[in-house]
């Protein structure tokens, strides 16, 4: 977020869309359904300390895939797979540091991915639990949001919409370049706080 950073559920994981149907109009079908994330109306976010304040930065380069069963929500699942070298915060000097070895590594390490291994939905609460795989270290994650819901979309398509976020500490995936401040400290937190929303397509 995936940083990282992330962003499964009756879906799962990051979003300009309209306001979602109740839950209530999830689909009645017990079969699988299979939905597409649309990175185009989706998001994955992250911020992290920079001296006293917060940098913001996104990855303009992720898909994912996300499997449903209406009639069991347990056994939904979600794959993302996002590519690092495409950090941006809004600042090409730091942008490249960060796909550098101090940071992300991306040459070696060219995809930050996220695989679900239990969804729970309590209403609209959501608890998705998952691997994010980083500069090639895997930790278990939890990501905790709501699920928005679904609507109609285009040319009968249909569209679901979720909302999460997770805290992840850079140093567990061996992510350590810092600078020690004058009069004590450092430049950069190690806690990367991560936001994810999602707009996915059904596809099946």
């Amino acid at each position: 977020m995936s940083v990282f950073s992330l962003l499964p559920v009756a879906a799962i994981l990051f979003a300009s869309s309209s306001r979602p149907l109740p839950v209530a109009a999830w689909p009645v079908d017990t079969s699988e359904t299979v939905w597409q994330i649309d990175p185009g109306h989706s998001d994955v976010s992250f911020r992290i300390r920079h001296f006293m304040s917060k940098v913001r930065g996104t990855f303009k380069e992720w898909n994912g895939t996300i499997r449903a069963d209406s009639a069991d929500w347990s056994k939904g699942s979600v794959n993302v797979a996002i590519t690092t070298s495409s950090i941006d915060t809004g600042n090409e000097r730091r942008d490249n540091d960060l796909r550098s070895a101090n940071f992300f590594d991306a040459a070696i390490f060219p995809s930050i991915t996220f695989t679900s291994r239990k969804v729970e939905v309590n209403g609209r609460n959501l608890r998705v639990s998952g691997d994010l795989s980083m500069h090639g270290v895997t930790k278990p994650v939890v990501l905790e949001g709501s699920f928005l819901g679904i609507q109609p979309g285009p040319q009968g398509s249909e569209r679901i919409g979720f909302e999460v976020r997770t805290t992840i500490n850079r140093l567990d995936y061996g992510v350590t370049w810092n600078r020690a401040v004058e009069g004590g400290g450092v430049m950069l937190g190690d806690e990367v706080e991560i936001d994810i929303s999602v707009e996915g397509v059904r596809r099946s």
